[in-house]
């Protein structure tokens, strides 16, 4: 499979960048997100939020472990960076196959109650304040999703 790479220059240009790949997103997908501390995933999410319709501030949902929140398709923010058990059940199926989409921050903690089919993305610091996101699409969809995103 291919990775596809951006790189970010400012705070703005990710919130766009995701906002736009919100419209390329379907009920059921699952998005993972990797970094640093302050690498920009919880801003990735309030582009991807943004491009959803959402109007409620999206933030982190660090002690709360998932937010929910309503647009034109529901967006299921979570933050597994506190759960101490990686095989404890928290019904996180119950999002991965649900009507709305997923996003996952510090997903490695639970990799193996992710679905196989999902996008991981990384994003990490550059010099000068850049970011670089890597896209690495998981199963057909993803794929095709990110070659007509890139394209």
């Amino acid at each position: 499979m291919n990775v596809f790479e951006y790189i970010s220059s400012s705070t703005e240009e990710t919130m766009s960048l995701s906002e736009k790949l919100a419209g390329y997103l379907q009920p059921g997908d699952v998005l993972t997100l990797e970094g640093d501390l302050g690498a920009g995933k919880t801003t990735f999410t309030k582009g991807l939020a943004k491009g959803l319709g959402i109007e409620k501030m999206v933030n982190s949902p660090t002690f709360t472990i998932i937010k929910e929140y309503s647009g034109r398709l529901p967006l299921y923010h979570m933050d597994v960076y506190r759960v101490t058990d990686e095989y404890e059940d928290l019904g996180f199926d119950e999002y991965f196959e649900g009507e709305g989409v997923t996003v996952v921050e510090w997903a490695h903690l639970i990799g193996d109650q992710l679905p196989l089919d999902r996008l991981d993305i990384r994003i990490s610091h550059e010099p000068d304040n850049k970011r670089k996101l890597l896209f690495n699409p998981k199963g057909s969809r993803y794929e095709q999703l990110c070659k007509e995103f890139f394209s």
